[in-house]
């Protein structure tokens, strides 16, 4: 999507609000016409016509008037405006996290963090001077002089040619050396996205840093970078400054070149006092809105640089599923039923030239525990994320309980699944909240019920407010062990029918792993469950063990079958298993 038409997209959003920013706007400029006109009948009246301010106290208290109601539509103008942009703000915010969400964390995860926030925060706020200031002002521009041009023809016609001609050159210079400022914006925006990358970065290996002596080094990295923005920042100013520059020269020297043609005319008396002075006061307000959105232009540029960001996410292509699957064809698939998975022929890329799967078959029949296994990039991972839903196949085909997983709403097969993470991740509040993600209904029984079944119950119960204890960030003040458990608390308090486990007992201390193993093998009664193992004891578990290597699968049996399997010409996991009997170290699967 072009960045023009993406800023035109959400106009369209708005368009009541910033009509009557305009309408209200335009009304000022008439009352400025009045407000001209009574100041000079005011003047002309007591200098040449020798009245007394009682004779023009009318005339003034008019003019007070004037200037109280232009004060108020000025506000009501950018009240509207703004509200206007801000409705446009929440649409886009919740557009662009709707979009975030639904491309899910494997497309995600392929931005930095801070570029992503930097985009979602800092970026559409960007865009609230565009809306609010910039198009109003671009209406504005050529309804506010058009309208004075209409009362100064029929008085004064050498006055409105010169203004006629000399406004065009504002607007033309303003495009000229905005055309540089769009660049630089660009190029800004950019910059400021990858520092916030790294800010995060930094912020969040801080303990790495001090560890190995280098949060000095990269406090100077820091430092080099901010003062390269600040200069970056410098130049897009001088550009600004130099077009404000630009438009204030011309405005000035066609509203002199209007005075010096009135006052040769005033002093031949060829023209009117009253007549040259309502005109000499129209000309800087004719003047006033080309200079206006000169300033709002760079508003524009701004929103540039800004929304150049917004559509390279958006243009990213999101994973649709089937949403208007009858809900009774649904039920027939899922309802009181285990679930079985048929992979067929399957084949993913993340990008061109790096391959996921190639050719990939597997049937899980309804309750088997399946274990797969295999060195680092061999697949798993993406079997796994093919099954939640996070990426799609670009060739084959996944049925889940005789139904082609594309045809089955996100939503629906979500619901029929529990997924734990090797590291799973805990939300800032309390622990209760925490497990009750699994079921948001869950009352505070069904709690700690799941609780106590996932072995975590006795810690929880010893911390000062028990379940209601708030916890940090990503399970801040908690350990690796208690942390996998509250994560199995949800996975038993959701019920699915299909448990995946990305090996949810690596890097834990023996005492964890086996009251985790204990909670898992007990999760896994009549449900069908799929792990990414590493460890022998969970792969010994299981009924069948998928070993694959470099996308594609060379073996598959259960661990006795496969160690008997003398004659495997890969003979793979034997290979993997003599390397674990060799090294005594339950990690080498």
């Amino acid at each position: 999507m072009a960045i023009p038409q993406f800023l035109k997209q959400q106009k369209s959003l708005t368009s009541r609000w910033l009509q009557i920013a305009i309408g209200l706007g335009l009304l000022s400029g008439f009352l400025l016409i009045v407000q001209a006109w009574f100041l000079a009948k005011t003047v002309n009246g007591v200098i040449f016509e020798g009245l007394a301010i009682t004779d023009v106290q009318s005339w003034l208290w008019l003019l007070l008037l004037v200037f109280v109601v232009r004060a108020l539509l000025a506000w009501a103008s950018e009240q509207a405006a703004f509200h206007g942009a801000a409705k446009i703000k929440r649409h886009l915010r919740n557009r662009l996290h709707r979009h975030v969400q639904a491309l899910g964390p494997v497309q995600s995860g392929s931005e930095h963090t801070g570029a992503r926030v930097n985009t979602l925060v800092d970026g559409i706020e960007a865009l609230e001077n565009y809306y609010a200031r910039y198009l109003p002002a671009m209406s504005l521009m050529v309804l506010v002089p058009f309208s004075i041009l209409i009362f100064i023809f029929p008085t004064d016609w050498i006055s409105g040619l010169v203004m006629l001609l000399t406004a065009p050159l504002i607007p033309v210079f303003m495009i000229l050396i905005g055309k540089g400022t769009e660049r630089l914006n660009k190029k800004q925006w950019r910059k400021l996205a990858r520092m916030s990358a790294h800010f995060l970065d930094m912020i969040q290996g801080l303990t790495t840093l001090k560890i190995f002596n280098t949060s000095k080094h990269e406090a100077e990295v820091i430092a080099r970078i901010s003062e390269q923005y600040r200069q970056n920042t410098m130049s897009v100013l001088r550009v600004a400054f130099l077009s404000s520059l630009v438009l204030e020269f011309f405005a000035t020297i066609s509203i002199a070149i209007v005075a010096v043609l009135i006052g040769f005319r005033l002093f031949y008396s060829e023209m009117d006092f009253l007549m040259g002075f309502f005109v000499l006061l129209l000309a800087p307000e004719f003047y006033f809105p080309l200079r206006n959105m000169g300033t709002h232009y760079h508003a524009r540029m701004e929103a540039i640089g800004a929304a150049e960001q917004m559509v390279e996410l958006l243009d990213k292509p999101v994973y649709q599923s089937a949403e208007k699957t009858l809900p009774a064809v649904i039920d027939s698939v899922f309802n009181n039923q285990s679930i079985a998975i048929d992979i067929s022929n399957v084949t993913f890329s993340y990008e061109k030239g790096r391959q996921a799967l190639h050719d990939f078959s597997l049937t899980i029949n309804a309750g088997q525990r399946i274990a797969l296994v295999g060195a680092s990039g061999a697949g798993k991972s993406t079997v796994v994320n093919l099954l939640l839903g996070f990426v799609r196949s670009s060739q084959g085909e996944i049925v889940i309980n005789g139904m082609n997983l594309h045809d089955i709403p996100l939503t629906n097969w979500r619901e029929q699944l529990a997924w734990v993470p090797q590291r799973p991740y805990l939300f800032y509040g309390s622990i209760a909240d925490n497990i009750r993600l699994g079921n948001k209904q869950a009352t505070d029984s069904e709690v700690k019920k799941a609780a106590a079944l996932a072995n975590c119950d006795e810690f929880i119960e010893a911390l000062p407010e028990s379940f209601n204890t708030h916890i940090g960030e990503k399970g801040e003040g908690l350990s690796g062990g208690q942390i996998q458990r509250i994560a199995l608390a949800r996975a038993f308090l959701k019920d699915a029918p299909l448990l995946i486990l990305d090996e949810p007992t690596a890097n834990l201390d023996k005492e964890s792993e086996q009251l985790i193993q204990q909670s898992i093998d007990q999760l896994a009664q009549n449900r069908t469950v799929i792990t990414i193992a590493h460890r022998l004891n969970t792969v010994e578990q299981a009924d069948v063990i998928v070993v694959m290597d470099k996308g594609r699968l060379v073996e598959a049996g259960s661990h006795k079958q496969l160690l008997a399997e003398t004659n495997n010409s890969h003979g793979l996991y034997q290979k993997m298993l003599a390397t674990f009997v060799a090294s005594q170290h339950e990690d080498a699967l």
